[in-house]
Parts: structure tokens; sequence; C-alpha cells
């Protein structure tokens, strides 16, 4: 099999090219710039053999015909900008009879291969657009939440790590329509709205593991909006956004987006390579990044319905995922899987099996979340379906809802310095060094649980909450006057409780002060264990306990 990719040594292209560079196929690199087409060949390893081609797409019919491949990628874009004759690629690839997929995020360049799909199945020709997370894994998600219920509204979000690197042409496509006309589906009605002017905040938070921090998401334009309510008629409301980091830039992108929608201003896409500069220079955070895909509607019953999709990728594998819908229909290919002749957009190419075998290999985990309300216990509302998976005394701990009693020992370490003296007393955390009997009542109530405990003769008392706002999918523990938002991360067995953002007196803390907790449960021979070790920054142990409990 032999591969073209134009644009092949840009972001979408480049990481293409890695992902299926233990093939034994045939892949040509192709760009306007001969030396970025040879440095990446250079670089790149594997059973693939790479060539670097100098090619302008104006001239590809002259090139399918020196090189004729099998098949072409068009990874360059932006695809909002082509102009004139933006098919014409596509128009090439039919006269060559060579199938053609593209990573095209504007819809109306997506919707319009439609316009071929007759003459694509006479030829014997596969034309696939919009082959990308959106609207590809967008699609399959949609496709998932169907099968239990009837989705009325979809809200989905894409979070990339502030160290993925965001190419000039992806630039230009945002800026061109921030503050421009965006095409979507609201109240069952075909409407518009203003790009990267409408802002929501969500939690990424896949079941077990650290979840994302709450983030600042914006409207974007994507094939999604138009096309799933299309291909789903009781979809009635659709909204799809990004949420780069940092939130101050991403904030100023906002205020530009409104600023030329209330004045009408020409589109800003002049600035996109400033833009770009910026973005790409302003990395720093967490190394991770993540998508979200929320629907709402009524389950079989009649009743209503909410339930979310959540990703999660860490490290340097987030930027490979836009490239793995291509990556999974080019292996498909390979063992004689091939998608049928005719023009269309790709929204029904893939399912999410297809995306999670190619997660396997890689930092990146997702899951479901049923989001509709339910009496059960906070502890597994947050932890989600990974509350499943752990140990049978912790299960039993975090699921009773009634008023429930526990004995055990435990054996406490005090703070070790004056400040942290202070903030124990002033937190309620003043406890004694020593070895002591350990009594613990959880009350549940219409907000969450208190939690009172007795370590001998010294009591303190806490109570959690699910979280809610900028604390959304985490475990809210209130001492005093401070909120602690913690993670519930479930490894080897193991219910880890991470601080992710603290409160004092209602005034949210620093990142750098948050307490670095060494907190978790874990089961040993049958018995529900705790290890719990609060440290502050400057103010060093605030409290230590170890020990264990049974029901009484």
């Amino acid at each position: 099999m032999k591969i073209l990719i134009i644009g092949g040594y840009g972001v979408f292209g480049g990481r293409l090219a890695e992902l299926i560079a233990d093939m034994g196929i045939e892949v040509l690199i192709c760009g306007r710039s001969e030396p970025k087409a040879v440095a990446l060949c250079d670089r790149l390893t594997g059973k693939a053999r790479f060539t670097p081609v100098k090619l302008d797409r104006v001239n590809i019919s002259g090139a399918l015909r020196t090189h004729t491949p099998d098949l072409v990628i068009d990874a360059s874009g932006p695809f909002q900008s082509y102009g004139d004759n933006p098919y014409s690629v596509i128009r090439a690839c039919l006269d060559a009879r060579i199938d053609y997929m593209d990573f095209a995020d504007a819809a109306d360049f997506a919707l319009g291969v439609s316009r071929f799909d007759a003459e694509a199945k006479e030829r014997g020709v596969t034309i696939l657009s919009g082959v990308s997370s959106f609207p590809v894994l967008t699609a399959a998600v949609l496709r998932q939440f169907q099968k239990t219920m009837t989705v009325h509204s979809l809200t989905g979000g894409i979070a990339p790590s502030p160290y993925a690197g965001i190419g000039l042409n992806v630039m230009r496509a945002v800026v061109s329509y921030a503050g421009g006309d965006v095409k979507l589906t609201r109240g069952g009605g075909a409407q518009t709205a203003k790009g990267l002017a409408e802002s929501l905040r969500y939690t990424v938070a896949v079941p077990g593991r650290l979840p994302l921090k709450n983030l600042h998401y914006s409207l974007v334009d994507v094939p999604d909006l138009q096309i799933l309510p299309a291909q789903n008629p009781d979809l009635q409301d659709i909204w799809m956004g990004a949420g780069p980091v940092p939130e101050f830039l991403h904030r100023v992108l906002n205020l530009l987006a409104k600023t030329r929608a209330a004045l009408r201003l020409p589109s800003f896409e002049i600035f996109s390579p400033f833009f770009f500069w910026v973005l790409n220079k302003m990395k720093f955070g967490e190394h991770r990044g993540g998508m979200f895909v929320m629907a709402k509607g009524v389950d079989d019953h009649g009743k209503p319905a909410k339930a979310s999709w959540h990703l999660l990728a860490e490290g340097d594998d987030g930027p490979y995922i836009p490239s793995m819908a291509i990556e999974a229909l080019v292996r498909k290919r390979a063992v004689g899987i091939k998608p049928p002749p005719g023009a269309r957009i790709a929204s029904k190419e893939l399912e999410i099996s297809d995306y999670m075998a190619l997660f396997e290999d890689r930092e990146i985990y997702a899951g479901f979340r049923n989001d509709t309300p339910a009496a059960v216990p906070i502890f597994e509302t947050v932890a989600g379906q990974a509350f499943d998976d752990l140990p049978a005394s912790l299960q039993l701990f975090h699921s009773q809802t009634g008023p429930h009693n526990w004995r055990g020992e435990a054996k406490a370490v005090a703070a070790n310095t004056l400040l942290g003296k202070l903030i124990a007393k002033i937190v309620g955390l003043n406890l004694k060094s020593g070895d002591w009997p350990l009594d613990v009542r959880v009350t549940p109530d219409h907000e969450g649980e208190i939690w009172e405990r007795s370590f001998g003769p010294h009591r303190f008392k806490s109570r959690f909450t699910a979280g809610t706002g900028k604390n959304e999918r985490l475990m809210v523990e209130k001492f005093g006057p401070a909120k602690i938002g913690l993670a519930l991360v479930i490894e080897d067995g193991r219910l880890r409780l991470i601080p992710r953002r603290v409160t004092l007196f209602g005034v949210p803390l620093p990142g750098f002060m948050l307490p670095k907790e060494d907190s978790y449960e874990f089961e040993e021979n049958g018995r529900f264990h705790f290890n719990v070790s609060v440290k502050i920054p400057l103010a060093g142990r605030i409290a230590h306990y170890q020990g264990w409990l049974e029901r009484v």
C-alpha cells in the first residue's frame, strides 16, 4: 500500500506518519518545503518506507500520475480557506480513481463532499472527509449513549495539553471564525452563534483517574454542529468547544471574538501568526489533555437521563488522538477492510472499540459516567464506574445509606512545627501523638456525609460533599474554614485522595500551597485500612494517622 500525505510534515500529518511507521507500507511525505519533508523522513523509523516529495496541492494531478498512490490524505488546511476551488484534490483523486481522506474541521467543507457521492460510487472510489476526533470520535460516543437513552442534547469539548503544540493552519482556522457566525442546532432548528464568544466550564474526569482541572471551554466551528443533528433527528441541541490553556490567553481570544461580533469587524485571521507564536511560547501547567461528551435526554421509560464520556491523555500521547481515526482506517485497509465507495463525512466509519484498541498501547484512558441524579452515596457518585473496582471492605464502608459506626485502632503523629500546630488547631486536626483506640461515626444527610472521629479523648469531624462549580467531579472535605477538593483515584486496589483545590475562609489558595497528602484507603486481610498524611509547604506536617476499622 502506498499513501500520499499532503502536509505530511505538518502537525497532524507528521503525527499520522509516526502512528503508521510500524506498518510495511510506503508513505510519501509531501508539501511545499522539501527540506521539511526530508527532515521528517530522516527522523522516522520503523517498517514503513518514507519518501519526501516536494508538492504544491495545486499541482496534485501530476503528482498522482507520477506516484500512483492507493490513498491520498489531505492533512494541510485550513480547509476554511481553500478558496473558489476547495475540492481540487478530491476532483483529481476521482479522475485518477484514487481513494481520499482528510482532517477537515470546517463543517461546510466536510458537508460539501457529498456532491461527489454518485460519481465516487460509479468510479469505485472512497472519499471520506472530517476523519478526526470531531466528528468521528464524538459520533461514536453518541451512538453508545443511544443504546440506553434518546439523546436530545449533546455538549462536548476538547482540552489540549499546553505542551501539545498547535499548527499555524489550525490557528488560522480558529482565528478566522472567532466572532464570526457558526452554524449549529438549537431548539430543534438551525441557528447561528458567534465562534469563541460563548463559553462554559467543565471537568474531564475518567472514573478512577486523576481528573483535569475545571477548565474554560469556548464554542468552536466543527463538523459535528451540523452533521450530528442531520444524522440524528432526536438531537435538538448541540454545542462543541475547546479549552486551551493558559486560560488568560484563552479569555483574550474570547474578548476579541466578542469585540468583532459587536462591532461587525472583519476576520482577525491576519493576526494568526502572532497568536500562533504566543500560544506555543506560553507552555506551563500540567502536561495532560482530555475530551468530554455529555448527553441529556430520556431513558426507555421516558424519564430524564444524563450521561457523560470522558477521555484523559497523559504527556505526549494526547496530540496523536486527532490522527488516530485515519490510523484506524489505514490499519483496517491493510487487512482488507475498506470503507465502501462513495463521498461522505466519516462520522459513521468507526466505533468506540476501534479507538480503545489504539489507546491500549498509550497512556490514554476513557470511560462513561451515569450522571442521572440517583440516591446513591456520594463516594460512589464521584468515583463512578471505578467504584466497582474497590476491594469489598472499602465498598462496604462507602456504600452505606444510613448512619454507620466503625471501631478500630490508629497511630497518630501530631504537627511538628509551630505553624503546623496553629493550622491544625484552626482546621480542627489538633491530634496528639500516640496509639489510640478509634471510633468513627458516618452520618449521611441531604448534603453529603458527616464524619466524626474519636482518637481516644481527642475528637474532630469533617463534612464530605460532592463538589460543584470549580470542584466539579471532586470530593470536597470541609475542616472548619478549610475546604479541600479531593480527586478519587483508584490504583492497585487503593483509593487515593489527592488534593486538587483548596479554599480557606472561601479564598482559593494558589497551587503551590496545596497540601501534599499521601492519603489512601486499602484492604488488608479483609479489613478496612487507612493512611492519612497531610503536609503543607512552609508549615510541614499538619497531621498523620494510620490504622484499621471494622463495622460495629
